[in-house]
């Protein structure tokens, strides 16, 4: 055999070869850097804001295959307005009854639009109902920590839900349980 046909046929022998397929990449949400929170109308007047101090989670992002998935749980507790008297009813049993539902919890599947994430369409459980609920990313970055010296990604997403469909259903009346979410979120890639 030449040696112009051995190197053709090894050529083409790397190009019809199985490409090696990146892993998954797993991320644990960062605590300290991801608030989900909340807005909604209060009496038609004024717009009520709150975020939830306590999340835990994670996420997995497949660059190559263009997918991922979320996995977040919200503490319910964890709750505040920045008014003492609406965290006190946000407790109770008229909303988050965090006694009998103290999680809420949201699993979707990231969407991309070639190779950035642009939206997650998932679920929300909240009350004990689970219903879809999709969240548009206006902003994703990925970067090296420059403490950690490991990747860290963040984004900024919102959705809208209606809070009556949950079952909550105080100050709901007329349209008013609309609600919109906004989640800043950091995760940093685990070794």
């Amino acid at each position: 055999m030449s040696r112009a046909l051995a190197a053709l046929l090894a050529i083409a022998a790397v190009a019809l070869a199985p490409r090696a397929h990146a892993a998954p990449e797993h991320y644990a949400i960062d605590p300290d850097h991801t608030y989900p929170s909340l807005e909604f109308p209060h009496m038609g007047i004024s717009v009520w804001r709150g975020k939830f101090n306590k999340t835990r989670g994670s996420v997995v992002l497949d660059r190559e295959a263009r997918s991922g998935a979320v996995d977040v749980t919200v503490e319910a507790a964890s709750i505040d307005f920045g008014h003492r008297v609406m965290n006190e009813l946000a407790l109770e049993g008229e909303w988050l009854n965090v006694e009998m539902h103290p999680a809420l919890r949201y699993i979707g599947d990231i969407k991309f639009e070639g190779d950035v994430p642009v939206a997650v369409d998932g679920k929300l459980t909240l009350l004990g109902v689970t219903r879809p609920v999709e969240l548009r990313i206006h902003t994703f970055k990925c970067i090296r920590h420059p403490l950690f010296r490991r990747e860290v990604c963040g984004a900024d997403a919102s959705g809208t839900l209606d809070r009556a469909e949950f079952g909550l259903k105080q100050g709901t009346e007329g349209g008013a349980g609309r609600t919109t979410l906004r989640i800043q979120v950091e995760a940093m890639k685990r070794d």
